[in-house]
């Protein structure tokens, strides 16, 4: 049996994947490798997954309903019944919402629309999918609870996250599937996004150029190592609830805010180079801090993180080191 993985080109889908296969699981990767970031990087990921067996890649749009629908076909007629989707692919970041807002409605609404009508079709198989701490907002009550009211949105990537996450309540309700989102919180690790901070900071300190720090450096974010976010999929997948259950929601975060201050000190001494800081104000979308309550995942999922940013930092920082030198 196959596990469709959406976004397997990307960060957190293509270690997802990567896990999965390692304990011999069967991957079916969807990724049209959009340009938001360089092509490049997930043509990497995507090679490593390709090295080994047990994993293929289609290219396909997933807010493409009817390409998604035929490509799900084919496989199951190759390798029979799907198990699950694991539904990772999204537009992500804040910033880009504002220049380019269709593309986030198109892949994290339309594109959420299409993988639940391919569930739809298969009742009985669990969809796990990626939601975001952004749905919370401006909440100033922290740490951020699943139960607090994410009615107001600040960005429009958090308003279209929102929105797939009320999709899938709807299609709980009315269809009975087995579906639980993750509200992830700013993960890091080797392998990231090169439009998050620890790509971009360490790529400043590296070349002597100035770290920006919005908010005049005042803000706090939740930051949550990979392989604390794989586990806590992969426990989510095996603990899904049975079809007709109640969609279920979880936060997945490290649980303990750091400040940036803090954040460009422990790159500091990863580098041994120190960082020279610019500050700037808080940019539309932005939110001061970040802090997940993950009483929930723990109890249902038995989700508990182990790695502290120092080591996180350390592993990120060797890793970009090495891709930088061509060798990861």
């Amino acid at each position: 049996m196959t596990i469709v993985v959406t976004g397997a080109a990307g960060f957190i889908g293509a270690h997802v994947t990567r896990a999965l296969v390692q304990r011999g699981q069967r991957v079916l990767g969807i990724d049209n490798l959009t340009p938001y970031y360089a092509v490049s990087l997930k043509e990497a990921r995507l090679a490593r997954l390709c090295a080994g067996a047990g994993f293929a890649h289609q290219a396909l749009d997933i807010a493409d309903a009817g390409a998604l629908e035929a490509a799900l076909v084919a496989d199951e007629g190759r390798h029979g019944p799907i198990r699950a989707i694991i539904h990772l692919a999204a537009q992500a970041g804040v910033r880009y919402s504002l220049e380019n807002p269709g593309a986030y409605v198109t892949t994290n609404v339309t594109g959420q629309l299409a993988v639940l009508e391919a569930a739809r079709r298969r009742p009985r198989i669990p969809v796990i999918y990626a939601s975001s701490s952004s749905v919370y907002g401006a909440n100033t009550r922290q740490p951020f609870r699943e139960t607090d009211r994410v009615d107001h949105p600040v960005s429009l990537y958090a308003a279209t996250k929102r929105s797939a996450e009320l999709l899938a309540e709807t299609y709980g309700h009315l269809f009975g599937l087995s579906l639980t989102g993750l509200r992830f919180f700013t993960v890091y690790g080797p392998w990231g996004r090169p439009d998050m901070a620890p790509w971009l900071f360490t790529a400043a300190i590296r070349q002597g150029r100035p770290v920006r720090l919005f908010n005049q450096g005042q803000m706090a974010r939740d930051f949550t190592y990979i392989d604390d976010i794989v586990a806590g999929v992969l426990a989510a997948l095996d603990r899904a609830p049975p079809p007709g259950a109640p969609p279920r929601l979880y936060n997945l975060g490290n649980s303990q805010p750091e400040s940036l201050e803090r954040f460009v000190s422990v790159l500091e001494q990863a580098l041994e180079r120190p960082a020279i800081r610019t500050y700037a104000p808080l940019q539309p979308g932005d939110v001061v801090a970040t802090f997940a309550d993950i009483t929930a995942a723990g109890r249902d999922l038995g989700y508990a993180p182990l790695t502290p940013l120092e080591t996180g930092l350390a592993r990120f920082v060797a890793w970009y080191q090495a891709y930088d030198a061509g060798t990861a």
